[in-house]
């Protein structure tokens, strides 16, 4: 059996949320609930905790994880104020963001988010979505192909892996994009494997990751009551840079100058925690806004 998903900063998180007794909680990525059980525990006696995620296979094992008594939604946080509100979560004490992509979506082979094993062109955090890596790989068009690399994956030869991608159509896995994804970049770049980059951006652009995100923090402040806290985990700079930019507007105050990140022990225990940042925000009521 694999082990059970490790969350990270898991310490900082209850530390910020600093959850009371009775507290209503939304997970808006419980994943494998490994948040979610600590937050869950926190929260007793008598807390709420609602869990929303894209992924049925993430929501099955949530399930197994949590008492009955936790609320589970199939859905996008960016609509986190229609699911939290046909559930009865408004207003909510607190909310986490968890952006990171499984350990357990990324060993799937058939999901198509790794470039390293071979697999369909998929990429879909719901599966039951239309768009999926295919589909952008195979029908958009070079200069927009170029566009989504170099901006979601900061890859510097952008426009030279869009080339060999339209030159080599039909592309349908992983391991063809991976081959031609690194005769574009050439190998023994220090940064990692010279498809990580493309990869990245086309999870991105596949799953609107940088839209849901922006509309998740323009929507939490209706679900979060003045005082409540909204905590999001991000692991790179594209999405610390919007929420840094958000969290530092009405009706937030971030709680720390600086993102927390993990300890050196975490590191050790937990390698993908390294790039890990937690920014913290409380929801201003509105005298205070200005």
């Amino acid at each position: 059996m694999k082990p059970i998903h490790q969350p990270v900063l898991l310490a900082e998180v209850l530390q910020e949320l600093d959850l009371a007794p009775g507290a209503t909680v939304i997970d808006a990525t419980v994943g494998f609930a490994g948040h979610s059980v600590a937050l869950w525990a926190a929260a007793a006696p008598g807390g709420r905790l609602l869990g929303i995620d894209r992924d049925p296979d993430a929501l099955a094992s949530a399930m197994q994880r949590l008492p009955a008594e936790a609320v589970l939604r199939h859905g996008n946080f960016r609509d986190v104020v229609a699911i939290a509100g046909a559930a009865g979560f408004i207003p909510a004490d607190a909310l986490l963001v968890d952006l990171g992509v499984s350990s357990a979506q990324i060993d799937r082979a058939e999901r198509g988010f790794s470039f390293r094993s071979d697999g369909p062109l998929d990429m879909r955090m719901d599966p039951g979505q239309p768009l999926s890596a295919d589909d952008v790989v195979n029908n958009w068009d070079e200069a927009e192909l170029a566009r989504i690399i170099r901006e979601y994956g900061e890859e510097r030869h952008a426009r030279k892996v869009a080339q060999r991608i339209v030159a080599h159509r039909p592309i349908h896995t992983t391991a063809e994009l991976r081959a031609i994804v690194a005769s574009a970049v050439g190998g023994g770049k220090t940064g990692g494997h010279p498809a990580r980059r493309t990869f990245q951006a086309l999870r991105i652009a596949v799953n609107d990751e940088l839209g849901a995100l922006a509309a998740l923090l323009d929507a939490a402040p209706q679900v979060v009551r003045p005082g409540g806290r909204v905590a999001v985990i991000s692991f790179h700079s594209l999405e610390d840079r919007i929420v840094k930019r958000r969290f530092h507007a009405p009706p937030y105050r971030q709680t720390t100058k600086k993102p927390l990140q993990a300890s050196p022990a975490e590191h050790e225990r937990n390698p993908r925690a390294r790039s890990a940042k937690l920014r913290v925000a409380i929801v201003l009521p509105e005298a205070e806004e200005a």
